[in-house]
């Protein structure tokens, strides 16, 4: 709305006076990092034709304040590709090596960041001088100045991700491996920061600010899949294993470029790296020991095939590091053990599993904060790994983390809940022992009595209920009266104060969602666990009410958990969802919108839950939802979570009500035949085909086209029940019959060889 502004200040640059023209500049770098779009829009007849080339003329300018203003605005038009900047993208390139070793660090900071965008969006200009460049910021990440070797740093985590890393990296391991590993040292500063030198301040209680906001992840419905080893992509988080110094630096940035070469090179990055490790491992000072177990634990997941061979004797040196006097080294060999866990359980329990174990429970109760956070996570990821390993152990286990409850201060406790919610997902029913219900169950309700209503603290202790209450199953009904009255009560609140906020924003406050969701959460534990025991809690509160109104709730969030209780509920308790049925199922119609993808999963997944109770009653509903159902499994790029909740509730309107949903067979039997057949047998699936079998016999025409697809999917199950295989085979037999043998000799030569086989062997086709 300043026509005259950017003229005006673009002519300051100009001025004799030197203070000047800094003014103009640093006005320019502050508009052009508020307003980058803007300046590259119609809306102001595109000054950045005029601006860019003004400012690369100031990268020559004596001032290394100038240079460096001048460097940082051209930089926020990197990122959007700015016509003006791309159309003098040589010119500014040829201007930034020129400045490539300027005595100013702020400089050659800027420079080193404008090469690291420009290798995101332009890596085409750069590819002629990807030598030089990388021997550059092979000096500049070693620069005295860490603001600068940071910044230079970011340059090989942004070249990992480019496809042609491998190329051009490979020759500069052998220099650049040493320099990573060196940035992963502790700085002194870091040190200080960190209270390296105080080994026990467990007494000393946290203060507020040091506690990260937790964020609370609405449940999804997810299937059973063949392949149950989870990917490894999730760990990649875990590096905050200082999270005091959660802002980025030096050692961070090193450990992570580190992680991601590792996941490009794999083995081939080893040789560089082995001779380095056994000098920083054994090493007589701490700091330096300390940096060569970040090292082995940032590569786990790219070099673990390679590392193998050492295990056997790095596991027991870091179990070792374990009981290590300074709390530092404590603390990263717990996280590194966490990265190599995989390997740990996959080896005779008494060789590393038992030793690990017992060394990580000592450290749960550690006298030092950060060590007992780290061991805290460490034994969480074990856990996952280890699964019912871990039974043979559980009373030993609970002693310690029940122990750890009187011991800890706020921040850890919040850790610890998580340590045994995952615990509990671990080991699953086998927590339903007395004995061990005895002393898990107390100091867990004790806190649950402690916190109020508003307490945050209740989201972390509410999703480790649910997975205790999952667990337990009926061991969880001496206590489930008063959480699930809890939980309805938070609902309740949130509501009304949702309410209160809409009718008077001026004089409410809007309420924190968060406990809304969790509490549904917890419910949603509660039916999944306590099966139909839910029934006589349910009859006595208002819950289906609550329930009706959270799923029209305008937050996404909410409305993901409160389908998903109300499957949970329709397979625990119908009797208390049918009467609600004509009032529910327009709103689950309206949210089978693929846009929110959780919210869209979960109403699928209760629809589907939903039929199987209804039976042939279901037939009113299938038009409000069935066009919306075969639109999302023929949708590209659908998540494979969504298509297979998709498939199964289309296959289970197909079994309660053929006749409606069989004349559209054509049009979802391929997409549903592919996304269904890598998924485990069980009932969902089971169900699922049955309906598909029916409908196929009310339209038998419709899969014609796609009969491989279908053959396919047969072959995916395992041991289907008996009935349910007799079904196949009359479909299978029906079609051979029907086009022939000659024909259907001629279609079978399209199965590839393992469904031959299997069609063969099962069906007799």
């Amino acid at each position: 709305m300043w026509p005259e502004l950017l003229p005006q200040l673009c002519n300051l640059l100009n001025s004799e006076d030197y203070n000047t023209c800094e003014g103009a500049f640093g006005a320019l770098q502050k508009i052009c990092e508020d307003s980058s779009e803007l300046l590259d829009s119609d809306a102001l007849n595109r000054p950045l034709n005029i601006m860019i080339p003004k400012f690369l003329q100031f990268f020559k300018h004596c001032s290394p304040k100038i240079r460096s203003h001048a460097i940082a605005c051209v930089n926020q038009f990197i990122m959007d590709r700015a016509q003006a900047l791309m159309d003098n993208i040589d010119t500014f390139i040829e201007h930034l090596f020129a400045l490539a070793v300027d005595d100013d660090p702020e400089v050659r900071k800027n420079v080193c960041r404008a090469l690291v965008m420009l290798l995101e969006v332009r890596i085409d200009r750069l590819i002629p001088h990807m030598h030089s460049i990388i021997q550059y910021m092979l000096q500049r990440t070693q620069d005295h100045d860490e603001n600068v070797a940071l910044e230079a740093c970011e340059f090989w985590l942004t070249l990992a991700e480019q496809p042609i890393c491998k190329d051009v990296l490979a020759s500069h391991l052998v220099q650049l491996i040493p320099i990573l590993v060196n940035g992963m040292k502790y700085s002194e500063i870091d040190i200080i920061l960190l209270k390296g030198d105080v080994e026990e301040d467990e007494a000393v209680p946290d203060s507020e600010q040091d506690i990260k906001p937790r964020f609370h992840k609405s449940r999804t419905v997810t299937l059973p899949h063949e392949a149950e080893r989870p990917d490894g992509s999730e760990d990649a988080e875990d590096d905050d294993d200082d999270d005091a110094l959660s802002d980025w630096n030096l050692r961070k940035c090193s450990a992570a470029a580190l992680d991601v070469l590792a996941n490009v090179f794999r083995e081939e990055l080893l040789p560089h790296l082995l001779p380095l490790l056994k000098g920083l491992l054994f090493h007589p000072e701490w700091v330096v020991k300390e940096s060569g177990i970040l090292v082995l634990g940032a590569i786990a997941e790219g070099c673990m095939q390679g590392m193998v061979p050492y295990l056997p004797e790095l596991i027991p040196h870091l179990i070792q590091c374990l009981s290590d006097k300074k709390a530092l080294v404590r603390s990263i060999a717990c996280w590194t053990l966490s990265r190599y866990a995989h390997w740990v359980v996959s080896q005779p329990p008494d060789m590393h599993l038992k030793p690990l174990m017992t060394e990580l429970l000592k450290r749960i109760l550690d006298g030092n904060k950060r060590v007992q956070e780290a061991a805290c996570s460490a034994f969480a990821t074990l856990e996952e790994e280890a699964c019912t390993e871990l039974v043979p152990y559980l009373s030993y286990i609970l002693d310690t983390l029940v122990f750890a409850f009187g011991k800890y201060q706020h921040k850890n406790l919040l850790i610890l809940y998580d340590a045994i919610g995952t615990l509990a997902d671990s080991v699953g029913h086998h927590l339903n022992q007395p004995e061990y219900i005895q002393k898990l169950m107390p100091p867990l309700i004790q806190k649950w009595n402690e916190l109020k209503d508003e307490d945050k603290d209740l989201f972390p202790l509410l999703e480790c209920l649910s997975s205790v209450a999952t667990a337990l199953q009926s061991g969880f009904l001496p206590y489930c009266e008063p959480v699930y009255q809890r939980c309805v009560t938070l609902v309740q609140k949130t509501l009304a104060q949702a309410m209160m906020y809409t009718q008077h924003p001026e004089q409410y406050e809007a309420p924190d969602k968060d406990f809304m969701i969790v509490a549904l959460d917890l419910l949603s534990g509660l039916a999944e666990g306590l099966g139909g025991h839910v029934e006589q809690l349910v009859a006595r509160s208002n819950i289906m009410t609550l329930l009706f109104q959270c799923m029209q709730d305008s937050m996404p969030e909410v409305r993901q958990s409160s389908f998903a209780l109300l499957g949970d509920l329709t397979k625990a308790c119908f009797i208390h969802v049918k009467p609600c049925i004509a009032e529910f199922m327009p709103i689950l119609g309206t949210n089978l919108n693929p846009e929110f993808i959780s919210v869209c999963n979960n109403a699928t997944w209760a629809i589907g839950e939903i039929c199987m109770q209804m039976g042939a009653e279901m037939q009113p509903y299938v038009q409000m939802v069935l066009n919306n159902l075969v639109e999302i499994i023929n949708r590209p790029n659908t998540p494979k979570t969504l298509l297979e909740n998709t498939a199964i509730t289309i296959g289970r309107l197909g079994y309660v009500c053929p006749q409606e949903v069989a004349p559209m067979l054509q049009q979802f039997i391929r997409p549903w035949c592919t996304s269904l057949r890598n998924i485990r047998d069980n009932e969902e699936k089971d169900s699922a085909f049955r309906g598909i079998c029916m409908m196929i016999g009310v339209n038998p025409g419709g899969v014609v086209q796609d009969f491989i697809f279908f053959c396919d999917a047969v072959a995916s199950w395992v041991s289907p029940k008996d009935d349910l295989r007799d079904m196949f085979y009359k479909i299978l037999h029906g079609f051979k019959d029907q086009v022939g043998e000659e024909n259907w000799q001629q279609f079978s030569e399209q199965f590839p060889p393992l469904l031959k086989e299997r069609l063969a062997a099962f069906y007799g086709v």
